[in-house]
């Protein structure tokens, strides 16, 4: 038994198609799903719409599911819920799962692939989950304390959820910096503090950066109080970063660290497997305030049309949805 598909692929500089392929329904032991949403990384994934990946990190930033080489053509993606449509195992026939896979409206994976979600979380608001694994990490690699002043610069989807994670933490006290002062909205909806960046508060204990821009790092330099901790959470791609070292950096001795969703963060590293971080990231999902940093979806067959305003920067999105029919 056959199906046609259909992916979403990146064929060229600033060019989106949608292209056919046929799956084998009975395959080894692969599972049979239909995706309902998937959702677009908008800083990564605008890069590899660019064709900015560089060619030192090609096969380090290749999805777990990616089908082609970067620049292109790349079938690329890592958000996607999808529903079970013949058992398998444990999973039966109905279960939504989320796994990394591209935006694709039927495909085939193991069940080690597969995360159940639970069916109070929307299908939608789940494909937050590859988000909220690296915003986790992030809050992981930055060990902050109660009580702490933390900032977090650049108030996209990782950011406004690293804020969010944040500001469970007893006593922290947390401001979302952004140059969009519309991003109040969001750190109003997740109980945060909002400043822009020249109104940004100082003698922070910790500093995460997630803007992809120099000017938001060298902000989190400025505003990092002495022998603060600053984690630089952005993706730059082929892009080069003008930093600002001089000033306050070495006499202070701020301290800046890489954080990366690839590998477990390192405190947690000896007892937290990929699955178990991603498993605990979906359980964050339930809480419906997490709905502020939702778009209204775009449909499958409008991506190519669509997606290039989402990555220009044009539409004021936060975070981008894609339903399929």
């Amino acid at each position: 038994m056959s199906e046609i598909a259909r992916a979403l692929w990146y064929t060229a500089p600033q060019t989106i198609e949608i292209r056919e392929e046929r799956l084998s329904k009975s395959y080894g032991n692969r599972i049979y799903l239909k995706t309902h949403a998937s959702a677009v990384s908008r800083g990564t994934e605008a890069i590899v719409f660019h064709g900015g990946v560089p060619i030192s990190e090609r096969e380090r930033m290749t999805a777990p599911f990616q089908v082609g080489s970067f620049p292109f053509p790349v079938k690329y993606g890592y958000a996607n819920v999808a529903e079970v449509i013949e058992p398998a195992g444990e999973l039966p026939a109905g279960q939504r799962v989320f796994s990394l896979f591209p935006h694709q409206s039927a495909f085939l994976l193991p069940a080690s692939a597969l995360y159940p979600i639970p069916e109070s979380l929307p299908s939608i608001r789940a494909t937050l989950a590859a988000n909220m694994e690296t915003a986790l990490n992030i809050t992981w690699d930055a060990s902050i304390l109660p009580c702490s002043h933390v900032s977090v610069v650049g108030v996209g989807t990782l950011g406004a959820l690293v804020g969010y994670i944040c500001r469970h933490i007893a006593g922290v006290h947390i401001t979302l910096i952004d140059v969009n002062e519309r991003r109040q909205d969001i750190a109003d909806e997740f109980s945060c503090e909002f400043a822009t960046p020249d109104a940004a508060p100082e003698n922070q204990d910790v500093v995460i950066h997630c803007s992809a821009s120099d000017t938001g790092l060298n902000t989190a330099i400025r505003i990092a109080g002495s022998e603060a901790k600053i984690i630089e959470a952005s993706w730059y791609g082929s892009q080069h970063s003008n930093l600002v070292l001089g000033g306050g950096f070495h006499s202070q001795r701020l301290n800046l660290i890489s954080s990366q969703v690839g590998q477990v963060a390192p405190a947690m590293r000896p007892r937290w497997s990929h699955r178990r971080r991603m498993e605990a990231a979906i359980s964050l999902l339930e809480d419906d305030v997490l709905e502020a940093l939702l778009a209204p979806p775009i449909q499958f067959e409008s991506t190519p049309e669509d997606l290039p305003g989402v990555f220009s920067g044009k539409k004021d999105t936060v975070f981008q949805p894609i339903v399929y029919s």
